[in-house]
């Protein structure tokens, strides 16, 4: 699922901008013509409207302008604080309560991006397979939180605001759409620049997030809570009192969707090892698959 990113530049360009080559006849060049129209006035009402809710809408409307995504997600990533959901489009009912309940209260804990950005992923754009564990696509985590939920993709916008808090762009590809093309993964990459500095002027934003830290800041008991929900410390606790730290270690590799050779590459271990510690753990938990692992973990997670 890895793809290969090419510069927009040069002769075509335009072109591309609708996933087609410098050869597309001319409707399809107004169409790409358009779409950059489009684009440059939502965002222009986006900056308008920065002090207000809407920015944060006519800014999807612009991206949405330049290729087909089906839905956002616009959330504040602060260190040590579960994702803060901003702004979303497009979800289709039936998954709301799985995303914005499940997924903010324990389903992001094992998300490869908020890992990611848990672990200093940098600004700037990126897809679901480029930070993605080489076996995430098979496991568990990815059939619950994106394939039940209507997903077969995303990508992503992350803009610094500060040492500690991030904003991402959430963009979601749903079971009825086709994916992204390389060529419109490029395009929305090529506007990361503009969609960055949007984020950094947008008086809407900098208001939730000194308002998300005044609260975690003000309550002891809600900002103890939150850090005790950290993947980090759940991993340690976790089957603690029947698994070795090394055990633990490789559930958590299992869980994110690590192969048995990339587990032992992050470990520093023989792949042999990686196998004798599932072996071992599955044996301790009373499970026979990954499937039972998932499960155990998340309802350890609802329950602590």
């Amino acid at each position: 699922m890895n793809r290969r990113f090419a510069p927009l530049r040069g002769e075509g360009a335009i072109a591309r901008l609708a996933g087609m080559n410098s050869s597309a006849p001319p409707h399809s060049i107004t169409l790409a013509l358009h779409a950059l129209h489009q684009w440059h006035v939502e965002l222009e009402r986006a900056f308008q409207h920065g002090a207000e809710p809407d920015a944060l809408r006519h800014l999807v409307v612009a991206l949405t302008a330049l290729a087909p995504v089906e839905s956002v997600m616009i959330s504040l990533e602060r260190k040590d604080c579960p994702p803060r959901l901003l702004y979303q489009h497009g979800i289709p009912e039936q998954h709301l309560d799985a995303i914005l309940n499940r997924y903010f209260s324990v389903g992001y804990l094992l998300d490869p991006f908020c890992l990611a950005v848990d672990g200093g992923l940098a600004q700037g754009f990126y897809s679901l397979a480029e930070i993605a564990p080489d076996n995430f696509f098979d496991s568990d985590y990815y059939k619950t939180y994106y394939l039940n939920l209507g997903c077969t993709e995303d990508s992503y916008y992350i803009v610094n605001l500060d040492d500690h808090s991030k904003i991402s762009v959430s963009l979601f590809q749903g079971m009825g759409a086709s994916c992204l093309s390389a060529d419109q993964l490029n395009v929305l990459r090529a506007v990361e620049p503009m969609v960055r500095l949007f984020i950094n002027q947008c008086g809407y934003i900098d208001q939730q997030r000194h308002s998300i830290i005044a609260s975690v800041e003000t309550a002891a008991e809600v900002a103890s809570t939150v850090v005790n929900q950290r993947i980090q410390v759940a991993m340690q606790q976790f089957g603690c009192d029947v698994l070795t730290e090394r055990e633990r270690e490789s559930a958590h590799m299992v869980l994110r969707g690590h192969s048995i050779k990339s587990a032992a590459r992050e470990m520093g271990i023989s792949p042999e090892t990686v196998r004798m510690h599932r072996k071992n753990l599955y044996l301790k938990l009373g499970i026979n698959s990954q499937s039972e692992l998932f499960a155990q973990f998340i309802e350890w997670l609802q329950k602590a």
